[in-house]
């Protein structure tokens, strides 16, 4: 007798399981509640549709939090099949100069959400649209892919998290943090980025480039940090992270140019012999006291670990991901419910985290092909 799947959410994780189920075996119905599915997909497109990262499976597997809980999920679909797939539903995709992974040029956000839903409409999945979902049980399996609480504009908003006595509050990651920065600085550098820099926090470290704001400082390399970050300000009102702005010279190799440098100024030096930029500089005049910008050691070290004081990290209705939502160890190792039996959680409503840079959606689609083959084998 064949069954019959209610899909709840119509984002990443659930696109991902109804391209794979066995729709032989099963009927399978999406449900979501606005007009089409996929808005957060086409959101996250805006800026290049970053799909996945090309790193070893090994490489990728570190990046996931809490360790080693997507490993088999991303052993049994890894970014290498991830690109396949895409390939064969006609979304060619090519490795970046960062190592992520895009369509190739000229192929739009549209087109490969297009393409995954006729995918999806090909295998017989029905698609329901306006349909709100208040708790009720639509099927014999039951797929929860929810999404977390960022982009409310999307449909992600979390409101569903009354309907889950364990879920968690959420809270954004990846997104930018507060910096109370001086008045005279923050004029002369609002909008500049800074390029090719290093922030170390709780002695780890990652490079990449920000943007100062007038909120604070945003990013691929603070967002690497953001998990920590929030971590510290859940218990503590403030937390301290540290620039390295000129890291690929030791606080060493910096003290010798700044001693042996022929400009007048201390500033000619900086800007000409160690080549920091217009921004760089100014974070240096603001956040230094001037006898320790004029001593050229307490200076070497302010370059090389610039202490930033952090205050607040930005709305969740600006971040681009979250935490929160449903703890793992309310789930089976095959994400289902431990107290509800054929009722599953996939996707960002599963309170783990990843950086920008194509894991979160890689960590989606493993997700959905992990517990759609699952399924597959575990009901002839």
């Amino acid at each position: 007798m064949r069954k019959s799947i209610a899909i709840i959410g119509g984002g990443a994780a659930a696109l991902a399981f109804a391209s794979f189920i066995n729709t032989e075996r099963y009927d399978v119905t999406i449900y979501e509640k606005n007009k089409a599915l996929g808005r957060k997909f086409l959101v996250a497109g805006k800026g290049g549709f970053n799909l996945t990262h090309s790193q070893a499976i090994s490489t990728l597997k570190g990046k996931y939090t809490p360790e080693g809980f997507l490993d088999r999920c991303l052993d049994t679909f890894t970014n290498t099949d991830f690109r396949k797939w895409l390939d064969e539903i006609g979304i060619p995709t090519y490795i970046g100069s960062s190592g992520r992974i895009f369509p190739i040029q000229g192929i739009k956000p549209i087109e490969v959400l297009q393409n995954i839903l006729q995918h999806i409409k090909n295998r017989g999945v029905v698609i329901k649209t306006d349909y709100e979902w208040k708790g009720e049980r639509l099927a014999d399996v039951m797929v929860y892919a929810l999404g977390g609480a960022s982009w409310p504009v999307t449909g992600s908003d979390g409101s569903w998290i009354q309907y889950f006595e364990e879920a968690l509050p959420f809270y954004g990651v990846n997104c930018a943090v507060r910096v109370e920065w001086p008045k005279s600085t923050l004029q002369q550098v609002e909008g500049k980025p800074l390029k090719n820099i290093g922030i170390e926090y709780k002695n780890t470290r990652y490079h990449g480039e920000a943007v100062i704001t007038k909120f604070g400082l945003e990013g691929g390399v603070i967002y690497q940090h953001s998990l920590e970050i929030r971590s510290a300000l859940n218990m503590h009102q403030s937390t301290t992270i540290y620039l390295d702005l000129k890291k690929d010279l030791s606080e060493q190799q910096i003290l010798l140019k700044l001693k042996q440098s022929g400009e007048k100024t201390l500033t000619s030096t900086l800007k000409r012999d160690l080549k920091l930029s217009k921004a760089s500089i100014e974070l240096l005049k603001g956040f230094v006291s001037k006898d320790d910008f004029l001593h050229k050691v307490t200076l070497a070290q302010c370059i090389k670990k610039l202490p930033i004081l952090v205050t607040d990290m930005a709305p969740i209705d600006e971040a681009i991901s979250t935490i929160g939502g449903i703890p793992i160890d309310s789930l089976t190792s095959n994400f289902e419910l431990s107290d509800i039996p054929d009722h599953y959680c996939i996707g960002e409503m599963v309170n783990w985290h990843a950086p920008t840079g194509g894991y979160l959606l890689q960590g989606c689609f493993s997700m959905g092909y992990f517990l759609a083959t699952n399924l597959s084998a575990r009901h002839p």
